[in-house]
Formats: structure tokens, sequence, C-alpha cells
């Protein structure tokens, strides 16, 4: 994973590296360079292109191939079906990073109240006497001026 102000090493491979010619791509999806040719046509998958508009796959193109290739032949979903299965599914990755995003500012902004909350009750006076609540009674209490003495 990259680092910020880090440069990434151009050598390193990943994968989403894209380093595999057309028909190895095709040899390790087990389909034909055509079918590839047809998918990528269709926005199924698409490859990164060279200078030259070569194709070039990387290791998550050869699986998103294999899925294509599962979801058509297995489970007998046409190409537009399967298309807005990858759409949604590339929708949903981002959504579900996009809530890991928030969920740690929130985690963040509450860490951050805690702190004020904490500083605020370190900064409490000491010295005042809590208030205690006094029961109620029904006595009356009757409350008359003190006579001063030239009355």
């Amino acid at each position: 994973m990259d680092t910020p102000g880090r440069r990434r090493n151009p050598y390193e491979l990943n994968e989403e590296t894209p380093v595999y010619v057309i028909s190895v791509a095709a040899q390790l999806s087990g389909l034909h360079p055509q079918t590839l040719r047809q998918y990528d046509r269709l926005g199924l998958v698409s490859p990164d292109r060279t200078a030259g508009r070569g194709r070039r796959y990387s290791a998550r193109d050869i699986e998103l191939l294999r899925q294509v290739q599962q979801l058509s032949q297995d489970e007998g979903i046409n190409l537009a079906g399967i298309k807005r299965i990858i759409e949604l599914e590339n929708q949903v990755a981002a959504l579900q990073s996009r809530v890991a995003e928030l969920q740690s500012a929130l985690d963040g902004a509450a860490a951050a109240m805690q702190q004020r909350e904490a500083a605020v009750h370190a900064s409490y006076r000491r010295d005042l006497v809590p208030y205690q609540e006094v029961q109620q009674t029904s006595a009356l209490v009757v409350w008359r001026p003190k006579r001063q003495q030239g009355e």
C-alpha cells in the first residue's frame, strides 16, 4: 500500500499491474483472444493499453474474465446482465469504502468530543458543594419581617 509522500517503486508488481498480453490473458482465463476483444468492446473488462494500443491485462482483469465466464456459462446470465452485475459490484465496493471513511471520521470526532468533555469536567471548581434536593413537606412557613425598634 502506498504511503503519502513516498514514491511507489515503478518495478513493484501488484494485482493492478497490467503485464499480460492478450494471448497470455486468454490462456490464463481459459477464453479465446477474440472473446477478450469482444468483452473489451462491450466494456465488461477494460485492460490498459500500451503506447502502440496493445492490450495489457492485470491479474485483477484475469480474475474478472474468469468471473464473466462463470456467470455466463454456469449461471446463464447474458452479457448485458453481467455488465450490470459488475457495475453494481463496483458501486458497492465504492460505497463500502466511503462508509469506512465516514466511520473513521465519526470515530475521530467522537474521540475529540470525549477529550473536550473530559477537559470541561476537569475544569470544574472542587470547592462547590453539590446541590441536594430537599424533600417537600406540607408544612406552612409564615415569614414576618423583624420589627424595627422604633415601631
